[in-house]
């Protein structure tokens, strides 16, 4: 009996090491303070800055008709314009996300004047999917890597600003 409850410790020892040392997509951030994010869509740039500094450059991919400003759900684009980080999403289809706050009052009436709906669920997300040179694939949100989410998940507050250039 004593050599059988041995193995079993041994055993639940050994998962619990095992599992101890799965890495975790929540990491921690004790860095400056980033204070915007400025997305240069043509560019296929994001900064991620500190005041003036920029602490981070991420490449990343858009939706898959990417030119022009979103007008609608669905249609593709990804919106241009001055925005807030407003959610996370740690359940994300696509690893981990952040929430733009697309729209504003401005587009939805814009939409609704083309008989559509404006959406609202644009995200900062990663995929597994991202390969140098692969085309832009989203429905309007900004993909980068899963381990670049992870980064940025932690350093991004909500209420970051968030400026998108064409």
């Amino acid at each position: 009996m004593n050599t059988f409850r041995t193995i079993i410790a041994i055993g639940l020892l050994a998962l619990l090491a095992a599992c101890a040392q799965q890495p975790t997509k929540f990491l921690t951030y004790d860095g400056p303070e980033v204070t915007s994010l400025v997305v240069f869509k043509a560019r296929r740039q994001m900064l991620v800055m500190h005041n003036n500094d920029v602490l981070q450059t991420l490449n990343f991919e858009l939706g898959f008709a990417p030119d022009g400003p979103k007008q609608f759900e669905r249609d593709g684009r990804t919106p241009e314009g001055t925005y807030r980080i407003n959610r996370r999403n740690p359940n994300s289809q696509f690893h981990l996300s952040l929430g733009i706050s697309y729209p504003n009052v401005n587009q939805v009436a814009a939409a609704a004047a083309l008989g559509r709906d404006a959406g609202g669920e644009i995200f900062i997300h990663g995929t597994p999917r991202r390969n140098a040179g692969q085309d832009d694939w989203t429905v309007g949100c900004i993909a980068i890597t899963n381990e670049e989410i992870e980064q940025l998940y932690a350093m991004v507050k909500d209420g970051t600003p968030i400026f998108i250039m064409p």
